[in-house]
């Protein structure tokens, strides 16, 4: 029987425990490169206030925090892989689930105190296609926040927008928990989404964009294109009108803003995320007073209110989540 040293078992674990995060990382990858596969099958302002933006613990951000030497994260880390309750378990499967849950929960631990908004923890990519795993997982992922004194208020647990994630974000969303379904590609996901009662509904604008370069065949995405819009900002538009015509209590997160000009087109939106070089060149912009003023706010309870949706969009709409609920 061979020995290890303690310092030299925490290193290995570190690494075992960096290389589930990369594997679970790759499993959202047909997601992204198949960006319909993940949708509900045969359907092709800045944040008003920013104490209230969900901050988010998604996988990249913990990928992040295992490769560096040395980040303000790193005791939570140390602490997770040093639980006996999850090195005494046989099962190799459980016992690196057991530690990653760990992991998660106490980053996600040290945000909310850094934080005054919701931290949103995302849920293991691999139960998409699984209500009741993906319900499992909420649970025992809420069980931990409540062992280190995390309010459920404080919490949202993000959740792939496919039928099964839907379903499960329904049913959490009834026992008082918080969803944050990501994924939304498309109108009847996020009509779908909102009729679910998730909390919040993030909408990837750049990459449906990129998507509609190299893709023809999306009914939604053509019609878009021959009005002359954007098709993720024509996306994120007619779903924040929905959420608030119709006064579902859902909150519309714009995501993957490419440049300033998207930030203009959202203006009004109730989240929205925003990378360091957008705000950068915010920033570095010049306007002249008179420009600084003529930007409007697109987005609001009055736009929404003037939106018009087809009588067809309506009842389709309608009948389709009648059917999947």
């Amino acid at each position: 029987m061979l020995f290890f040293s303690s310092s030299i078992t925490l290193h290995f674990l570190k690494f075992v425990l960096l290389l589930l995060m990369l594997v679970l990382a790759l499993s959202w990858m047909p997601c992204l490169a198949s960006v319909r596969s993940c949708l509900i099958p045969s359907f092709s302002m800045i944040s008003r206030s920013f104490l209230q933006l969900p901050l988010l613990l998604a996988l990249h951000f913990f990928l992040g925090i295992c490769s560096l030497p040395d980040t303000i994260f790193r005791s939570a880390v140390d602490t997770a892989l040093a639980d006996s309750g999850c090195s005494g378990l046989e099962n190799d499967a459980l016992r690196l689930s057991c530690f990653a849950n760990k992991a998660l929960v106490n980053v996600g631990g040290d945000l909310s105190k850094m934080v005054p908004g919701r931290v949103s923890t995302e849920v293991d990519a691999r139960l998409a296609y699984d209500t009741h795993g993906i319900i499992r997982k909420v649970h025992d992922l809420l069980k931990l926040y409540n062992e280190i004194d995390v309010p459920h208020e404080r919490l949202l647990f993000k959740i792939p927008s496919t039928w099964q994630g839907i379903e499960a974000s329904r049913l959490l969303e009834s026992e008082g928990i918080q969803t944050h379904l990501t994924f939304v590609y498309s109108f009847a996901q996020a009509a779908a989404a909102a009729q679910a009662g998730a909390s919040v509904i993030q909408i990837f604008v750049g990459r449906l964009r990129d998507w509609s370069r190299n893709h023809s065949d999306d009914p939604e995405i053509e019609a878009a294109l021959k009005r002359g819009e954007d098709p993720g900002l024509a996306l994120a538009t007619k779903a924040y009108n929905y959420i608030h015509k119709y006064g579902y209590k859902s909150k519309l997160m714009a995501a993957a803003v490419r440049n300033k000009q998207d930030l203009f087109s959202l203006l009004g939106v109730d989240y929205i995320i925003a990378p360091l070089k957008v705000l950068q060149s915010l920033k570095e912009s010049i306007t002249t007073p008179d420009e600084k003023y003529s930007f409007v706010q697109r987005l609001s309870s009055h736009s929404a209110v003037a939106y018009s949706f087809s009588e067809e969009e309506v009842w389709f709409i309608s009948i389709f989540l009648f059917l999947s609920f």
